[in-house]
């Protein structure tokens, strides 16, 4: 089964279905976990490949077991087990290949079921946390079909509170509707917008590699660094769409992973848009407590802003490294934890230099915001080269124009996108600006159901008619 497939849609839609059945909370938590170990079976049939993760279950598990009960004095024995454990199941290039496992197995999830397990187990080493988590409540967290595959990442707490209620989250005709409308909103996403972009990435990649007149490479070179944002945007959060209006339908609030992420005017602010779940647990586990750590180490008031400098590029390294296994994972680490700090960096500099009320009102220009915003966009399409490609491929686009071309094609590529996404915003402001009693009028129930039902043709037209499989979900590979 494909994720965000048509056939992805109905499964999770019966599970819905059957789950509310009864409102009872043995009924939903039985109906999720053989809902999810069906969802297993039906991405590998082999029973013998989910060993290795079962494994993987088992000591993460234990480990939070030896914290609750005080077995272990010090939480990190437990955490460096699921570290050490998780490294080596994905096989880091880093670690010598004669200790890995040479058989086929899965690790489809396991990239989102170690953030649960470890956040499992360093809440459970807080003494203020003294809810012990059982087997089945584990199972249940960890394997959860609808976060399974590519997140979004959920913490305990939030997802016992609905999922072990007494009384489940209210569920009318009206939010059905509204997650109807999320699902064809996301699937339209992934399986037409998705699926164009992709198509048209891989045919600005071949212009740009094979011999050709100048002006179809620098073209080439242009759409190929634009798309591919926007293609991994439309990809994830169409998938994301989809899990996340299923969820509510089985009455489970699942936390949102992006908020607009090209209105953001600064790294930092990308940052807290896109992949929401996934940033924010990064600093609550790495850069919070390294920050306080250093601040105790290094007591200096006028040291402690650049120490928050550091922290996040530590912090958003590990984006870079968890991402993926191989250098150029790591070399986008590299690329996003600059990022980050530099932002950082400059954001410092300019309010010492002018003073915060003034940083705060040239935040507030519309020019100043328009081109921070293009750089920011312009920042992540060149990281995302070593996302998509290999060092070969990135050599081979290197090399297909001359240097210093490059420089004009991201100029290019930065007064485009300062340009489109400020006539994008202005226009956004524009059209909600209409109102009616209930709110802006494009958002109106009989806006959203036209809307809705035109994307939901278009993408049967594409998967249907055309015959056009969905497009791999990109995190899913993570």
């Amino acid at each position: 089964m494909d994720t965000a497939s048509f056939q992805f849609v109905c499964f999770g839609l019966c599970v819905a279905l059957i789950s509310n059945f009864s409102r009872r909370r043995a009924w939903r938590s039985a109906v999720l976990m053989l809902a999810s170990l069906l969802f297993l079976g039906l991405l590998a049939h082999q029973p013998a490949l989910f060993v290795p993760l079962a494994g993987f279950l088992l000591l993460g598990f234990a480990g939070l077991k030896a914290i609750e009960r005080g077995w272990s004095k010090r939480i990190v024995w437990p955490v460096c087990a699921v570290i050490l454990a998780y490294i080596w199941l994905k096989k880091y290039a880093f670690l010598p290949g004669t200790g890995f496992l040479h058989f086929p197995y899965f690790t489809l999830g396991l990239s989102y079921i170690f953030f649960r397990v470890l956040h499992l187990q360093i809440d459970a080493g807080d003494t203020r946390e003294k809810n012990p988590v059982g087997l089945g409540a584990y199972l249940l967290y960890t394997l959860n079909f609808t976060t399974f595959v590519s997140g979004p990442i959920q913490r305990y707490g939030d997802f016992a509170r609905d999922q072990f209620a007494a009384e489940p989250i209210s569920l009318g005709w009206g939010m059905i509707g509204l997650q109807i409308e999320r699902i064809i909103r996301g699937f339209f996403k992934v399986n037409v917008a998705a699926a164009l972009l992709l198509a048209l990435h891989e045919d600005a990649f071949v212009q740009l590699t094979h011999g050709g007149p100048l002006e179809l490479k620098l073209n080439a070179a242009f759409r190929l660094s634009v798309i591919y944002p926007i293609y991994l945007y439309c990809n994830f959060s169409g998938y994301i769409d989809v899990v996340i209006a299923l969820a509510r339908l089985m009455r489970l609030r699942l936390p949102e992973n992006f908020d607009r992420p090209f209105s953001a005017t600064s790294f930092i602010d990308f940052w807290s848009r896109w992949h929401i779940t996934l940033s924010n647990w990064l600093k609550t586990y790495v850069y919070n407590p390294l920050l306080l750590a250093l601040m105790r180490r290094f007591d200096s008031i006028k040291l402690q802003p650049f120490l928050g400098v550091v922290c996040f590029f530590v912090t958003f390294f590990l984006i870079g490294v968890w991402h993926g296994r191989t250098p150029e994972f790591i070399f986008f680490g590299v690329l996003q934890g600059s990022g980050v700090a530099l932002n950082k960096m400059w954001q410092l500099a300019l309010t010492r230099a002018i003073g915060r009320q003034k940083y705060k009102s040239l935040g507030a220009n519309f020019f100043y915001s328009s081109f921070a915003r293009g750089l920011t966009f312009s920042w992540f399409a060149l990281t995302l080269y070593w996302f998509w490609g290999s060092w070969g491929e990135i050599g081979q686009l290197y090399h297909a124009i001359a240097h210093g071309l490059w420089l004009a094609v991201w100029t290019a590529i930065w007064l485009a996108a300062t340009v489109v996404l400020a006539t994008w915003e202005w226009l956004r402001a524009m059209l909600l600006m209409p109102k009616i009693a209930s709110g802006p009028l494009l958002l109106t129930r009989y806006a959203r159901v036209v809307y809705a039902t035109a994307l939901g043709f278009v993408s049967l037209v594409m998967t249907l008619l055309l015959n056009q499989p969905a497009p791999d979900i990109v995190y899913k590979a993570f």
